[in-house]
């Protein structure tokens, strides 16, 4: 298992390297799936288009060799094959070869999908130092794996390849008295056959490649638990950092509620554990309106501050508590409630008007 510092690397890799591994270009891909797919797209246009290949070869061949035992072999006759040539692979050729890019383009497309990574442009210097290139090179197992890989794909498509063409080699003995219409199709038939015993030979290579393949980058994006756990705290924060943001949001919060206390109308106590202070303004509220609430050390602060302001204490035990579990601030209070809580209200209200008319 690689190590990191001294810590193994046993966590798959998380969502957020793998994403970053992308943008840096580092995706899981087999070259041998492109190779694949050339082969299997030019035996796909070769066995489509044989009639119309051997057609135009055969009428090149028979241009070239009819001409050749009436003209001398001059510079004239030169260019004119040449162009002949150049005809001949730009109408027959080119289609072929252009289909064949654009299909190893599409494979690399299928395997990993379409993402620009200039990052993955960049020049990196480091691997321009020679010790660091030589201990990649010497001791690292990786290069001798993939030498092993190419010696083994060599190996079999070689082996392969010789059977195939010791056929073909055989059967051109056949040719010698052949027109050059038998010849053209004896050429494109065994290509045909070629190409398509090759492509089954490279599917078997690439389904293992390509397992390897995705294997090793796996592999390589392990992680160890110190990762795992950094990359925690950079994406979701540092629990002491977010514990303290969120303490720092509870206090200004609790300092803005504290605020309101002032403006209310009255305060509901139960006297010791709870306390509620509510408001209310005819016309703009449907219901009282919770401006303030808290227990203990918070319910003894909103009394302190609603006797500095003249604002009525009320003692009242089942309604404290009820009005705390029921409501947050800013809440108006439920229906269930509106009964006890608009006689204390009338009370409160009848004890302000009291006292404006004595003043």
């Amino acid at each position: 298992m690689p190590e990191v510092n001294g810590q193994e690397k046993t966590e798959q890799a998380t969502p957020k390297k793998l994403a970053d591994s992308r943008r840096e270009g580092q995706v899981a891909r087999s070259q041998e799936l492109n190779s694949l797919a050339v082969f299997a797209t030019g035996l796909f246009i070769l066995f489509f288009s044989k009639t119309f290949i051997g057609n135009r070869f055969q009428e090149l061949s028979v241009y070239v060799f009819g001409s050749l035992g009436e003209l001398d072999l001059t510079v004239q006759l030169l260019r004119v094959y040449f162009m002949k040539a150049v005809m001949f692979f730009m109408l027959t050729l080119a289609p072929l070869l252009l289909g064949l890019v654009l299909i190893s383009l599409i494979a690399g497309y299928g395997q990993v999908g379409f993402k620009i990574t200039p990052k993955a442009l960049m020049p990196k210097f480091s691997k321009l130092d020679p010790l660091q290139g030589l201990k990649n090179k010497f001791f690292s197992a990786q290069p001798f794996v993939e030498l092993l890989k190419s010696m083994f794909k060599i190996l079999i498509v070689g082996w392969i390849s010789y059977i195939i063409l010791s056929d073909m080699v055989m059967g051109t003995f056949n040719l010698l008295h052949s027109t050059m219409d038998e010849i053209v199709n004896f050429l494109l038939e065994n290509s045909i056959e070629f190409l398509w015993k090759i492509a089954l030979v490279y599917a078997v290579i690439a389904a293992a490649d390509l397992t390897y393949q995705k294997f090793k980058y796996k592999r390589n994006l392990m992680m160890t638990k110190q990762e795992v756990k950094e990359e925690h705290k950079q994406t979701e924060g540092d629990p002491e950092i977010k514990a303290k943001i969120k303490g720092k949001q509870i206090e200004m919060a609790r300092n803005r509620m504290m605020q309101e206390v002032p403006k209310a109308d009255v305060v509901i106590t139960n006297p010791t554990h709870f306390a509620v202070a509510l408001k209310y303004e005819v016309g703009s509220y449907s219901a009282p309106k919770v401006v303030a609430k808290g227990m203990d050390m918070v319910a003894q602060k909103i009394k302190k501050i609603a006797k500095e302001n003249n604002v009525m204490l009320y003692e009242d035990v089942q309604l404290a508590r009820a009005l705390y579990k029921a409501c947050d601030v800013g809440d108006e209070i439920p229906e269930n409630l509106y009964k006890a809580v608009a006689q204390i209200l009338a009370y409160v209200f009848q004890l302000k008007n009291n006292k404006k008319s004595i003043i």
